[in-house]
């Protein structure tokens, strides 16, 4: 089964990760991986997808763009991994055109 795992660091990142995966039309689950002081860790792993590909790279977007501004100058870094293609992008640099790629190898 193909999946996409997404590395969430700042504080609160499992609280991130679980406002992620409660986006309609995206389906997965969440680990910390270290049980550190404030949970400053989180991996969301994204296995299905519902819907159009662009709809929700839009929505993961601007899950990204209100959780960095709610959280003013906290450190909150998003990374999206492709484990198929080996594809790795910084959702804070991602263009939605890029995001959408990376979301369309869910359903192949």
């Amino acid at each position: 089964m193909a999946e996409i795992q997404v590395g969430i660091e700042g504080e609160n990142a499992p609280a991130a990760a679980e406002a992620l995966l409660e986006i309609p039309g995206i389906s997965g689950s969440y680990e910390v991986p270290t049980q550190r002081e404030a949970a400053l860790a989180a991996v969301a792993t994204i296995v299905g997808i519902v819907g159009g590909a662009v709809a929700l790279a839009e929505q993961i977007r601007k899950w990204y763009q209100e959780w960095h501004q709610s959280h003013p100058g906290k450190q909150f870094d998003v990374e999206i991994f492709d484990h198929v293609t080996g594809n790795r992008i910084l959702l804070e640099e991602a263009t939605i055109e890029e995001i959408t790629e990376i979301l369309k190898s869910l359903s192949k």
